[in-house]
């Protein structure tokens, strides 16, 4: 299978280090009570994480989640210029729904930009088509994009590189929603992991 690309920023963040780490916090706790609410089976988590948005596609079209009922919803929040973290995630995600085979049918994967203001249509679709098939890619407007990053409480933070209006990188959590096919929450999954780790808990998460 040939390797999947990548997609470079044009311009790569500086002193960034600070706000990474918020974030890698920030992701490790919300990680840490999701997982807890699952295991646990306490009813909380399914209001906690997940609910309502309202996008528009790389085709155009308006988007909601209850276009993907029936099917689980994996979604990744990041943006087209990140260097190296959402590139990584996305193909890391492609590969372990590779390793699914035909379970994979049941599974949705949705990139949604944190960066509507470089993000447009064009630019989530070409982004989402460079890891495959599969993802599709997401935008709208930053009123529809704060909605939905609040509803799967995201963190994410404009980082200023420089004085021009496109001299920013986005600093923001990286981590993978498990949405069932009722459009409630399952489980975070660490989007840093290998692929087979992730390919073995959607096993174990996703009924066929």
């Amino acid at each position: 299978m040939a390797s999947k690309p990548s997609k470079p920023s044009p311009k790569a963040p500086s002193n960034t280090a600070p706000y990474a780490i918020v974030g890698i916090v920030l992701a490790a706790l919300l990680i840490g009570t999701g997982a807890f609410l699952w295991m646990t089976g306490a009813n909380p988590a399914k209001s906690m994480i997940g609910g309502p948005f309202a996008l528009v596609s790389g085709e155009g079209k308006a988007v909601t989640d209850k276009d993907f009922r029936g099917k689980y919803m994996l979604i990744y929040f990041g943006y087209t210029f990140c260097p190296d973290v959402c590139p990584t995630s996305l193909n890391t995600l492609s590969d372990a729904l590779d390793r699914l085979g035909p379970l994979a049918n049941r599974i949705q994967p949705l990139f949604i930009t944190v960066d509507p203001k470089r993000d447009d249509q064009e630019a989530v679709a070409r982004y989402a088509a460079a890891f495959g098939t599969r993802i599709i890619g997401l935008t709208g407007t930053q009123e529809q994009i704060d909605a939905a990053a609040k509803a799967y409480r995201v963190y994410y933070r404009e980082h200023r590189t420089g004085p021009g209006p496109n001299d920013y990188s986005m600093d923001h959590s990286s981590i993978l929603y498990l949405m069932a096919p009722d459009g409630s929450f399952i489980a975070p999954i660490r989007a840093e992991q290998p692929p087979e780790d992730i390919a073995n808990t959607l096993r174990k998460l996703v009924t066929s």
